[in-house]
């Protein structure tokens, strides 16, 4: 950082870094200056001119305090420092002058507008603004275009900040939109018409000042101010995005971003955004119990009796799903292993090193993306599996990162070497070698399940890790499971990986859809949508949404975060942790625990890190041992970004974007 300089603001004097804008400044000194086209992760634009302030001995006129800096101050004639006022007769003037004109075409679509009670136009209108018009002329209007299902248009409200052009270019990294025209005939749309195919492409809604841009989904549902609001964590991937959740009474209306510089800024995918209609539909709201072939309604205690039944010395083992909650996992291992079973989380046939933390969750935090110069990337494609993080590495290489993959070739909205698609291209690396050069770069690899399934994928975290140690690099494991690296830290694992589930004659399946068990096992499902796990079942225990109860999850760089509960379950569904209690008594081992305190006391007595909320321990970089890594392909695990979890797959909104993508896919007659 560049040394200090003294400015005036307000007749304040304070000391800022030069390289500040004056908007910046400002707000360093807790002065609010309004604004519409600016945005902090964004390019400066300078086009809405609402940022206007007097810069004391310039030009005799206002100046954009968005887009000059504060080394371009002149200070005063006897070595005072430059001076800003953000209060005068001309910043008032000049301020009220631009709002006029920003409502010249601007519709009075308030009542019935979905930006209404959270709009900066209104609230800048009210505290900068006039109470009168001078045009009496007809306002403009603009073509509505179709930006596809998620994000709705009212162009005929844009004031043109193109925040959504600067987005979708800059951060999402598809230019998709632009301004044409000049003047009135101005307007801003997409690219021949077309719909918007990015995976972030919700977060203009959140961007546009004024109702330009909506959630089509959420239009017309409910007004900000009849919404609960609870601070949560996103499960859609294992990033661990912060969200917000809406909900009115026991629905979740809408699901919006919480900045969280560490993890995923201000961004949050579509699937994270839109997920919520997914917990409307196909709910597990009462126990079953397979009866003659046909599961039937059944009371708890029913329930639990035929589990007793069922188990009553037989081998039993347990497995973890996606979305599960560390402290499900934690009570059900308990249980489990008390009973002289075992359990498995990677259900997936993912070689994770049990005990070896550097080795699943790696030594890499998320935010060190930021500054890395040398990004490898090894059987992942990170805008399908997380396109939060594929917008970090974006921003990496637009500063001059260099990228590089290993695996199959994908669209990533980034340039990038292709080193090869097998194992053998990251062997070659690393026995070469690099330059010393090289090895004074900050580098990361980034390795993802596509390269960790399989039966070598021992061999090519090896190799991974190898090349860490080679080149100096961090290691960073993507995983594509919220629960995996919670369910890795309590060793929800056994020796025999997914060997214990051939032998065992029941199966507690803790919210795991994407297994097959194989018929002649009795079957327990705890979930809460009625997915392909609750049809093999033979005793379904409805359980709790992740919006539905408290739980902890640790994401991919292995930060403990919290799931705050923003509604109910359904029926007679309960919180995942309780219905493990509650079954461990009737089963004759009840568990020493009778609420969630309890049982966190017990996890955090177990697994002391788990206790440190959103800190990222540090990890004992221990290499793995393994053998000769095969010559296949190495291909990302999410082959339908939208269709990943029952959650998803129950969703409207998720089956329109899963069909436009597979519709997109399709080779047209030129190709």
């Amino acid at each position: 950082m560049s040394d200090l300089r003294k400015m005036i603001i307000d007749g304040a004097e304070i000391d800022v870094d030069p390289g500040l804008t004056i908007l910046q400044a400002c707000e360093q000194a807790g002065v609010e200056v309004p604004r519409f086209c600016y945005h902090e992760r964004l390019s400066i634009a300078g086009n809405c001119r609402m940022c206007l302030v007097e810069v004391v001995g310039g030009p005799p006129k206002p100046a954009a305090s968005c887009a000059m800096q504060v080394r371009d101050l002149r200070g005063g004639p006897n070595g005072e420092p430059p001076e800003v006022k953000t209060k005068s007769p001309m910043v008032k003037k000049a301020r009220e002058g631009v709002m006029e004109f920003l409502l010249i075409n601007h519709p009075l679509d308030c009542p019935i507008c979905d930006q209404g009670g959270e709009c900066d136009l209104q609230d800048q209108a009210m505290a900068y603004g006039v109470d009168f018009s001078r045009f009496r002329e007809e306002k403009r209007s603009s073509i509505d275009p179709d930006l596809g299902p998620l994000v709705g248009t009212k162009m005929t409200r844009c004031i043109s900040c193109t925040r959504c052009v600067r987005f979708t270019t800059e951060v999402a990294g598809v230019s998709e939109m632009g301004q044409t025209g000049r003047g009135e005939d101005s307007e801003i749309t997409s690219y021949l018409g077309q719909m918007l195919t990015s995976e972030l492409q919700g977060n203009v809604i959140d961007l546009c000042p004024v109702g330009a841009l909506t959630s089509k989904p959420y239009a017309f549902t409910a007004r900000p101010w009849e919404l609960s609001k609870t601070e949560s964590i996103d499960v859609m991937d294992a990033l661990g995005s912060n969200i917000r959740i809406d909900t009115r009474g026991r629905e979740v209306m809408r699901i919006l971003p919480r900045n969280h510089d560490g993890v995923n800024e201000e961004w949050i995918s579509d699937k994270s955004r839109f997920i919520w209609d997914g917990l409307r539909r196909q709910r597990l709201d009462r126990p079953y119990v397979r009866v003659n072939g046909k599961l039937t309604p059944a009371t708890w205690n029913d329930a639990f009796a035929a589990i007793t039944v069922a188990a009553a010395g037989k081998k039993i083992a347990a497995v973890a799903g996606d979305l599960a909650p560390v402290e499900a996992m934690f009570a059900l291992k308990q249980l489990v292993e008390g009973l002289g079973g075992a359990v498995e989380c990677r259900t997936d046939g993912a070689q994770l090193p049990a005990g070896n933390r550097s080795g699943y969750a790696g030594t890499a935090r998320i935010e060190d993306l930021d500054t890395a110069e040398m990004i490898l990337l090894v059987g992942t494609n990170p805008r399908a599996e997380a396109p939060v993080l594929n917008a970090r590495i974006r921003k990496a290489w637009l500063h001059g990162a260099e990228v590089a993959l290993v695996g199959e070739a994908a669209d990533l909205t980034y340039e990038y070497h292709h080193a090869g698609n097998t194992i053998s291209a990251l062997t070659g690396m690393a026995d070469k070698g690099v330059s010393d050069e090289t090895k004074e770069k900050s580098t990361i690899v980034v390795i993802g399940q596509g390269a960790l399934i399989g039966d070598d994928g021992a061999a090519n975290l090896a190799e991974a890790m190898r090349m860490c140690e080679v080149s100096g690099s961090k290691l960073l494991v993507l995983h594509s499971a919220a629960s995996r690296v919670g369910a890795m830290d309590i060793g929800f694992t056994n020796d025999s990986a997914l060997g214990a589930l051939n032998e065992a004659d029941v199966i507690w399946n803790l919210g795991s859809d994407e297994i097959e068990i194989a018929a002649g096992a009795f079957v327990i499902y705890q979930g809460s949508h009625g997915d392909r796990g609750a049809h093999r079942a033979d005793v379904i225990l409805p359980g709790a949404a992740w919006t539905e109860e408290n739980g902890l999850f640790v994401n991919t760089e292995g930060r403990p975060q919290l799931a705050n509960r923003a509604g109910f379950a359904p029926g007679e569904a309960r919180d995942n942790w309780a219905i493990i209690r509650a079954a461990s008594a009737h089963m004759g081992h009840a568990l020493p625990y009778d609420n969630l305190a309890q049982l966190r006391a017990a996890l955090f007595a177990a697994v002391p890190h788990l206790s440190s909320i959103d800190a990222v321990p540090e990890n004992e970089w221990t290499l793995v041992e393994a053998g000769q890594a095969s010559s296949a392909v190495l291909r990302s695990t999410v082959s339908d970004h939208y269709q990943t979890n029952p959650i998803a797959r129950a969703s409207e909104v998720m089956a329109d974007l899963a069909k436009l993508a597979h519709e997109r896919a399709l080779p047209v007659a030129a190709e």
